[in-house]
């Protein structure tokens, strides 16, 4: 088991590490993270989780962060003018770029110029032109490997083999915090059809989309319940099937407000150490209580992986 444990972090490692090349190779060009995600052979949400689990920093922030540190390169070690080195780190105005410049590094792109000058006329150290990240990556990119989360996190993990379910969705457009809206009205259609009083039912959520490569009011999330093969469905919801098959649970204890971070470890720390690879299909959570009768600090999520059952 060792040996397969060692085989899939390296597999996830790989996946990450070419991302990582191919976002140093076209730093000049605008990030496109479903052909990252592509080339992994994952959906962009898990792909995006992932990512961001193993190395700390969403591929679109990686990509910010070394245009910015390139951008305080050649504030330092050069003198194009302000505007070139705004526009080619991603900013269309000076006043923007002016604006992200300063909250990186506490000073204006012309005053950091500047200090350089000053620091070399005067024979001293040179700027720090690295921004904090714990992954190692910088700009320029150098021999340092990067630097990968282990699994120093206490998680517990059950696997399950769950049955197909039938589930009745009302599909919610905007961002996910405010999914409890299409909830509301799943649960005011539901319960005019009596599906709620079937024993069993069981709330869940299925998230679709990359919050860094989709616009908030375009993500897709489906607001569930599950339903009995034989019940009839009232206009208003949609029918989902979500396959029979093996799946890997975590429990999350705790606001709502966490569940990114929380899918982030399960799937950045968790799943290259488990042994286990994803399977096709969506990721999804069961809400085994509600906000209405709970405090935040004693909410219930379970949180579903599916997991491949293959050589």
């Amino acid at each position: 088991m060792w040996g397969v444990k060692n085989e899939t972090r390296s597999f996830y490692e790989q996946v990450v590490q070419r991302a990582v090349e191919r976002i140093y190779d076209e730093l000049d060009d605008a990030l496109d993270l479903a052909a990252l995600a592509r080339t992994a052979a994952l959906s962009p949400l898990h792909f995006h989780r992932i990512f961001r689990g193993m190395i700390g920093e969403t591929p679109l922030e990686l990509h910010r962060r070394l245009r910015m540190e390139r951008a305080a390169h050649r504030l330092a070690n050069g003198d194009a003018p302000i505007t070139r080195i705004a526009f080619e780190a991603g900013y269309e105005t000076h006043e923007s770029f002016t604006r992200a410049f300063g909250e990186h590094y506490a000073m204006a792109p012309s005053a950091f110029r500047q200090r350089a000058s000053e620091a070399r006329a005067a024979c001293a150290g040179p700027l720090e032109l690295e921004l904090a990240t714990r992954s190692g990556l910088h700009f320029p990119r150098g021999d340092s490997p990067l630097r990968f989360s282990k699994g120093n996190i206490v998680m517990h993990v059950e696997m399950k083999d769950l049955p197909e379910l039938r589930v009745a969705a009302v599909r919610h457009i905007g961002p996910y915090n405010r999914i409890s809206e299409a909830f509301q009205r799943l649960g005011e259609i539901a319960g005019r059809a009596g599906l709620i009083r079937h024993p069993g039912t069981e709330m869940l959520a299925l998230y679709h989309d990359d919050p860094d490569a989709t616009p908030a009011d375009q993500l897709r999330s489906d607001a569930a319940l599950t339903v009995p093969n034989d019940a009839v469905l009232p206009s208003g919801v949609t029918e989902i099937r979500i396959a029979a098959g093996r799946y890997a649970c975590m429990v999350h204890v705790g606001p709502y407000t966490g569940l990114g971070d929380a899918w982030e470890r399960f799937m950045g720390t968790w799943l290259p150490e488990s042994g286990h690879r994803l399977a096709s299909g969506p990721s999804f959570e069961i809400y085994r209580n509600t906000p209405m009768d709970t405090p935040p600090e004693k909410l219930r999520t379970e949180m579903y992986l599916p997991i491949s059952t293959g050589a």
